[in-house]
């Protein structure tokens, strides 16, 4: 794939998945970028976790809220 044409679709996307494609992009500079970090590539199982953790909560903040406590049918 040309650089270019990579760029072009990247651009395309919403910016969320822009941000995506960064964080992507990071992990890939991160396990991959440096031979002398070759030994280093494998994330530890707490990375792994934190990283995935922080994609899975990722723009929860900017969510609306769809439903309040008037929308409760049974209280506890």
């Amino acid at each position: 794939m040309q650089l270019e044409e990579l760029i072009a679709k990247v651009s395309r996307l919403p910016t969320f998945r822009q941000q995506e494609v960064m964080d992507f992009v990071a992990f890939l500079e991160q396990r991959h970028g440096d031979s002398a970090q070759a030994e280093q590539a494998d994330w530890s199982e707490q990375q792994f976790r934190a990283m995935s953790v922080e994609q899975a909560m990722r723009g929860l903040d900017d969510e609306p809220e769809i439903y309040s406590e008037d929308d409760l049918m049974e209280r506890w």
